[in-house]
């Protein structure tokens, strides 16, 4: 009957602030509902609708206890059973600010999460979800409504989660992966042991060299250990690997996202190569994305296509509580969908392959090596020679180089345990390297060409076109002139003929002029305007001209040379023993005149 009235009292009164000490009212519903499913085994939680269940009390009518020396004799109950505290003057606080201080409230439930302290992650969480039922409905705008509805449905995933990691026995750790089998994964077993049996077993044995290290992270940064298998799924460890959606390395970072973890990209260097920059990486991605939906499926599932995918499907649910990746599946794309049961499948065949006719046979041994620092760009080959290790070990050990060949800057080189000091040694005699320039002809666009036409003439690509000409598109005009960087594959034609001693006649084409056509025949301007009457230098396609020159008539003894990257007309005329006046007449050139490597010339 006492703590009937004490509860009723504090109804009556409660205005006034009166609290009873000895009755502890559990008024929050997040608790009240977590000590429900407690009890009762099950992980559900309560729809937004509910509210805590109050425990039934025997009726009492207030008139009998005003008159029953209820309030008549204040002696005998409220010194006893309540104090009377002054009641702070509340500061009202707009829907914004709860909010704001529910989402702190939240960010604190997490990191007592983390840290094993699950009481206080509930408190925190049930201060979070007090504070939503106090924000009024009607006031707020719908950007209010749509936030306060999404903090609603992190505050009870958070608390599924923290109820699952105090009741599953199994494991004891809420970081663990909970190994699923359901048809998905079924399916995916299916096709490692079958079809996929020969990629599956390569790439374990292939996580031998990789994995030792991956694990070793992954235990400093507070993760499950199991992740360490993500590379067989996303590359089957290995680092060179690329997508059709140019995510590279063994981690598959595509450009944007590893530039945002850390992972440089030069001309030299592409660290989403690098096997340990790139593991560090995908640890800040992976924790990043498990502090964002707090449960490893459906991250993995944003590690696979994107956060923000994964939250735009989220979004487009009418389900507000309990969602986990199954819930998402069907309205994942087909490849992350597969993803997280495949990576599953993945873990459940290395944790017990007998079972399902495995023999995965034994991981390579771990890549061992030294670091040295050097400051000078040098080529992988040469390094080989000079330490005595083999071309391909080196590459293995630097896969990040792209070319090869180190930058133009203090770099940490690996190299085979013991060779170190080769490398020091031996550093001041390895040769510079220096990247072979690429070599360009000027073309003059005509009409009806097109990139590819002028592509396929000097054996380059549209793309290289582009980008030596710095060209946001296709478009060309006739008349232009394009810079086009020149291919292996092309020969340029061979220096013009030599002419006979009698007249030659020539007929004007696009871009001629007096002064080249004087050039090209060995000829001057006065001469020719003088041979065709021509009293200025203006010409007409088509025209006709008589070109008087001198006779270019090729020399007994002249050859062809084949011109080489790094000749030049002086290089070629010393190295036949020629002048360079007569290399150039005899090749109708000039001395401004630009040579390309497979273009042939006349010499002695």
């Amino acid at each position: 009957m006492k703590k009937t009235f004490i509860s009723l009292l504090c109804l009556i009164v409660g205005a006034a602030g009166c609290v009873a000490p000895s009755a502890q009212v559990n008024t929050s519903p997040a608790r009240a509902r977590m000590s429900e499913a407690s009890e009762s085994g099950s992980a559900a939680l309560p729809t937004p609708g509910q509210i805590a269940q109050v425990e039934e009390v025997e009726e009492v009518d207030p008139h009998e206890l005003m008159t029953n020396g209820g309030l008549d004799e204040p002696a005998k109950f409220a010194a006893a059973d309540y104090q009377c505290k002054p009641v702070p003057t509340p500061i009202e606080k707009d829907a914004q600010q709860i909010l704001d201080e529910a989402l702190a409230s939240c960010q604190a439930a997490q990191d007592y999460w983390q840290k094993g302290e699950l009481d206080q992650a509930i408190d925190a969480l049930d201060q979070a979800y007090a504070m939503l039922l106090s924000i009024d409905s009607d006031n707020g705008g719908p950007g209010v409504l749509q936030a306060k509805e999404d903090l609603r449905f992190l505050i009870s995933k958070r608390m599924l989660e923290i109820y699952t990691s105090r009741f599953t026995a199994a494991t004891g750790n809420h970081n663990a992966i909970p190994l699923d089998m359901n048809k998905f994964v079924e399916a995916e077993i299916k096709l490692f042991t079958g079809r996929e049996k020969n990629f599956f077993i390569a790439s374990y044995q292939r996580s031998g060299q990789y994995r030792p290290q991956i694990v070793e992270a992954l235990k400093e940064a507070g993760l499950p250990e199991e992740l360490s298998w993500l590379p067989l799924i996303e590359s089957g460890f290995k680092v060179k690997a690329l997508s059709s959606a140019r995510a590279l390395g063994m981690w598959q970072f595509i450009a944007s996202t590893g530039y945002k973890f850390g992972l440089s990209r030069d001309r030299y260097v592409d660290e989403r190569m690098d096997p340990e920059k790139s593991t560090q990486a995908a640890i800040a991605y992976l924790k990043e994305l498990h502090s964002m939906f707090g449960d490893w499926t459906t991250c993995l599932a944003a590690y696979n296509c994107g956060e923000g995918r994964v939250l735009r499907v989220i979004q487009r649910q009418n389900v507000n509580y309990l969602d986990n990746f199954w819930d998402l599946y069907q309205m994942l794309p087909r490849e992350t969908a597969r993803y997280v049961p495949r990576f599953l499948a993945a873990l459940i065949i290395i944790n017990d392959p007998a079972k399902y006719g495995m023999d995965l046979g034994v991981p390579y041994p771990p890549l061992e090596y030294e670091t040295v620092s050097i400051n000078k760009q040098v080529h992988l080959n040469h390094v080989a020679s000079a330490i005595g290790v083999s071309k391909e070990t080196l590459k293995e050990l630097n896969p990040e180089l792209r070319y090869q060949i180190t930058p133009e800057k203090p770099y940490d080189l690996k190299v085979p345990p013991g060779k170190s000091s080769d490398l020091l040694a031996s550093i001041d005699r390895i040769s510079k390297y220096a990247f072979p320039q690429d070599a360009y002809v000027l073309h003059r666009i005509r009409r009806g060409e097109t990139l590819s036409t002028i592509a396929r003439k000097y054996g380059t690509s549209v793309s290289k076109i582009k980008r030596a000409n710095s060209m946001h598109s296709t478009r060309i005009v006739a008349g232009k002139t394009l810079k086009v960087p020149i291919g292996r594959g092309y020969s340029a034609p061979a220096a013009s003929q030599p002419v006979a001693s009698t007249p030659a006649e020539h007929v004007v084409r696009r871009g001629d002029s007096l002064w080249n056509i004087a050039q090209r025949y060995g000829s001057t301007i006065n001469d020719i305007k003088e041979a065709n009457n021509l009293k200025t230098t203006t010409l007409s396609v088509g025209q006709k001209l008589t070109i008087p020159g001198k006779s270019q008539t090729n020399a007994s003894g002249s050859r062809t040379y084949v011109v080489k990257r790094g000749d030049t007309p002086s290089t070629i005329a010393r190295k036949h023993g020629m002048s360079l006046k007569q290399l150039l007449a005899l090749n109708g050139l000039h001395m401004k005149s630009t040579i390309y490597p497979g273009q042939k010339i006349l010499v002695k």
